[in-house]
């Protein structure tokens, strides 16, 4: 390996571990209480090599929605990939499911900004997450024209996914709470999905 592509990957792996971290310390202390200093000393690096790569806390916060927000994206590419509405969401949900057990605090970071008033991603509520919205209701009203799902609000068809779907990571502890203590194994994860999925499949008539 060259040195170039050395350092690279040292950089996308000093990435990842601060990502990792800010997510977590975001998702417990919100923008206001997080503090550069412990996400620094959470990810073992000083604290002049976190602003290398994120030169203010609101930069960081915001590459943190940004990566919640693209790994959702990734998971609807199904919207355009599949034959049918039942595969479609199928692996939609199953995409998504496996995203809140893998990334419960991007997910809480995005949804505490919310529902505080988006204070810092309203543009991109306004811009990104608007056109896309819309661009996979035109894909549900195309399935609901061809006769392969229910006519359904497609808008409140993707609210009630996002929803329930993000409900696993977004109230992890109540879900904990209610399971005797203890995470989700396995096997619960499989069920959970396999429920969420046959209800809203049902639902819609798919």
């Amino acid at each position: 390996m060259n040195t170039a592509r050395k350092r690279n990957s040292a950089r996308q792996e000093s990435l990842g571990v601060i990502l990792h971290h800010a997510e977590q310390i975001f998702a417990e202390s919100g923008f206001r209480g997080a503090t550069m200093q412990a996400i620094a000393d959470a990810s073992s690096l000083p604290k002049a090599n976190l602003h290398y790569y994120f030169p203010t806390k609101l930069a960081l916060y915001r590459e943190v929605i940004q990566r919640i927000f693209t790994i959702w994206l990734e998971a609807a590419d199904s919207f355009d990939t599949s034959a049918s509405p039942r595969e479609a969401l199928s692996s939609y949900i199953r995409k998504k499911m496996e995203i809140s057990r893998t990334h419960p605090c991007g997910s809480k970071v995005w949804a505490n900004e919310v529902i505080q008033g988006a204070p810092i991603i309203q543009d991109y509520l306004q811009t990104t997450l608007r056109a896309w919205t819309d661009s996979r209701i035109e894909v549900i009203n195309r399935w609901i024209s061809d006769g392969k799902i229910d006519p359904v609000d497609p808008r409140h068809l993707l609210y009630m996914l996002w929803a329930t779907t993000q409900h696993y990571a977004d109230f992890q502890h109540q879900v904990v709470t209610l399971n005797g203590g203890k995470r989700l194994d396995d096997t619960q994860w499989e069920v959970a999905t396999m429920n969420v999925t046959n209800i809203i499949l049902k639902g819609i008539g798919a």
